[in-house]
């Protein structure tokens, strides 16, 4: 069998690395039977996702350790044992891009065996058939944290980018964590080339909209932004905000959305009269669509401070 080439550009000591790794799984195959299953051939407008993919699915992930569940969770979404996985590290610095194999690490303890990393900065070679063809076969896409604005600068509107919805397309999986979590919703947070703190930068509000009228935010509570959505609301108070603390995540199918992981998730509805944050913990289910809780726990059980000063509905 033909060993599938890692393209794109990394740096010396990462690509040889990532060649090794694109022989693992062998040659591409047919999609596996759960993602054939996975990808509905006739959806009436009733079943129209209003936020979410209409086929595959989303893994939100909001940084730091991730709990092994998450990692297990997107393996299995990708085809288990079968999955074609491929990681895209471009969110961080050229010296970090290890980040890369790290991912690759975890996933491969996760189960998964055919990886490719795949990165490059070059808008040109993002937009080549040459560079997206191990997308072309992939089952599901890991992307790893760093700077928005990177992943912005070289994929957004390029044939990656599509590649990205024809993984989805045939019931694929898209996850990331941190910035890689950001990127997936159709307004981008944080997108500043300057710094993390401005969740609003002019040229770099625009994600890869696999969410749609949503933005997420990451490192919730662990940096202390559990209020910060709501300067976005105020602005665009029909975006829909979901915020996913370290070490967790969210997974979408459709418009549901379950959390998995330790920590918490918080939604941030500014159409809600109420104007109050939904608290979500391991196991919770939200409707992103109809913008409502299906099985949480109780809000008093979460003890998560919220600043009236800084909430400008409350």
């Amino acid at each position: 069998m033909k060993p599938r080439r890692a393209a794109g550009i990394l740096p010396q000591g990462l690509l040889f690395p990532a060649l090794l790794l694109a022989g693992v799984g062998g040659c591409a195959s047919s999609p596996t039977p759960e993602l054939a299953a996975a990808a509905p051939t006739d959806t009436t407008a009733a079943e129209v996702p209003q936020v979410g993919p209409a086929h595959g699915a989303l893994v939100l992930a909001g940084g730091g350790q991730l709990d092994e569940a998450v990692w297990e969770r997107f393996v299995e979404l990708a085809g288990g044992r079968d999955a074609r996985i491929v990681v895209l590290p471009t969110a961080n610095t050229d010296r970090g891009l290890t980040e890369g194999v790290s991912a690759v690490d975890y996933l491969r303890k996760a189960g998964a065996r055919d990886l490719v990393v795949l990165h490059t900065r070059d808008r040109r070679e993002a937009d080549s058939e040459e560079f997206v063809e191990p997308l072309t076969q992939a089952t599901g896409v890991w992307i790893p944290g760093g700077r928005q604005w990177r992943l912005v600068d070289a994929y957004l509107h390029t044939r990656t980018h599509r590649e990205l919805f024809k993984v989805l397309e045939r019931g694929g999986v898209v996850g990331g964590t941190s910035a890689g979590a950001s990127i997936q919703a159709s307004y981008l947070a944080r997108g500043d080339p300057r710094t993390n703190e401005i969740l609003m930068a002019p040229g770099y509000e625009e994600g890869f909209g696999f969410l749609s009228g949503a933005a997420v935010d990451q490192h919730l509570l662990a940096r202390n932004r559990q209020n910060d959505l709501w300067e976005l609301l105020q602005l665009r108070p029909s975006i829909l905000g979901i915020g996913v603390d370290e070490g967790t995540a969210v997974v979408v199918k459709g418009d549901r959305a379950k959390v998995v992981g330790p920590s918490r998730v918080v939604i941030y509805d500014g159409l809600d009269p109420e104007r109050r944050p939904v608290l979500m913990g391991d196991g919770d289910v939200y409707d992103l669509g109809e913008r409502d809780l299906i099985r949480g726990q109780a809000q008093d059980e979460l003890q998560i401070q919220f600043d009236p000063e800084l909430d400008p509905y409350w």
